[in-house]
């Protein structure tokens, strides 16, 4: 059995520009000298498919997809949670990530997949993701919208440590993960466009030893 990274997420590290106006931030301001990523601690003992589940889920273009053997597995990934009537945090981190894919070279764009999942699957159909990512101009093969069942989407969310008690509950969290090679880390949202361009640029680098 492989071993995979636990993804007991700790989510104090996003900063508060990105909370939700008129919510609660849950995930508390960084303090001064918190880095800018953090890699997630080893321990676990899962299977990857297991852990992530193959649950079935929906992405923007209606196509159903298992979230572990059609959507993470062998790839590099950038993932984060938003809901489309969102007004403040979400279209902020999408044109966030949209400059990171920008900032990268073009070798290193093609090898990531931008994974956005949404805390409002009631509301979030694959029309109305894909009308979110045509808007926002990130509607492109490797970035993927997904949504489901509200069951199915509060399983995965709840296995990336992303479950909240409402759709603005959510954290803002970036999550990269190598999944190929079991390398994950988390990142804060007010992180500099260049500084994630490099922290993904330096997880495509090769494992020692592999």
């Amino acid at each position: 059995m492989k071993r995979l990274i636990p993804f007991a997420l700790a989510l104090g590290l996003a900063s508060s520009a990105f909370a939700h106006e008129g919510h609660e931030n849950h995930e508390g301001a960084p303090a001064a000298n918190a880095p800018t990523a953090q890699p997630l601690a080893a321990g676990g003992t899962r299977d990857a498919q297991t852990y992530f589940t193959d649950t079935l889920l929906r992405d923007q273009n209606g196509k159903e997809v298992r979230f572990y053997s059609d959507v993470l597995k062998g790839r590099m990934v950038m993932l984060n949670v938003i809901f489309t009537h969102c007004n403040d945090a979400c279209p902020l981190i999408t044109r966030k990530l949209k400059e990171v894919r920008a900032a990268m070279s073009e070798e290193l764009a093609s090898q990531v997949y931008f994974i956005s999942l949404s805390s409002d699957a009631e509301n979030d159909t694959p029309e109305v993701l894909k009308a979110f990512a045509e808007k926002h101009g990130v509607d492109s093969p490797n970035w993927i919208f997904l949504t489901g069942d509200k069951a199915n989407m509060d399983l995965v969310l709840a296995r990336l440590g992303q479950l909240g008690e409402s759709p603005e509950a959510h954290s803002t969290l970036l999550i990269a993960g190598d999944v190929p090679n079991k390398r994950w880390s988390k990142i804060r949202p007010d992180a500099p466009v260049d500084a994630i361009a490099q922290r993904l640029q330096l997880m495509t680098m090769p494992v020692a030893g592999r």
